[in-house]
């Protein structure tokens, strides 16, 4: 269920110059960034690209949640990783994203690893934002 207005705790704030080929900064000055298409795309590959910023905020989503999911169900993750591995490519309406999350989570067996990342993808705001609208896969 969408939240509403009232009941949003933080908002993030960048702008974009130039698109893919530009700059993207916050509006407090902690991230300010040149972008560019990766050479797989044409570009310099010389910044970073929207594909990693969405990767590297969806990772620490990710995380975050499997903390959350893991203190309910009494579980140790510390020394855990998430990877999120963002795809993007041609599809009927021009582009689109596929995403990859993959969990190491050490101090549990892998079946009750399985379950704890399946229920962080429940409750993680990212994956919720994300779904049915491109393909996530969890490993």
């Amino acid at each position: 269920m969408p939240i509403q207005q009232s009941d949003v705790l933080y908002t993030a704030v960048a702008t974009a110059e130039n698109g893919r080929a530009g700059r993207v900064a916050t509006d407090d000055g902690k991230l300010d960034l040149v972008v560019d298409p990766p050479v797989e795309m044409g570009g310099s590959g010389a910044g970073t690209n929207p594909e990693q910023l969405f990767a590297a905020g969806y990772s620490a989503c990710f995380q975050g949640a499997l903390g959350v999911v893991a203190r309910q169900e009494g579980a140790d993750v510390s020394g855990s990783t998430v990877t999120a591995k963002v795809g993007i490519g041609r599809n009927d309406d021009g582009f689109g994203l596929i995403v990859e999350i993959t969990a190491t989570v050490p101090h549990v067996d892998a079946e009750a690893a399985r379950a704890l990342i399946k229920k962080a993808h429940e409750v993680c705001p990212y994956s919720k934002a994300t779904r049915g609208n491109i393909t996530v896969t969890l490993a």
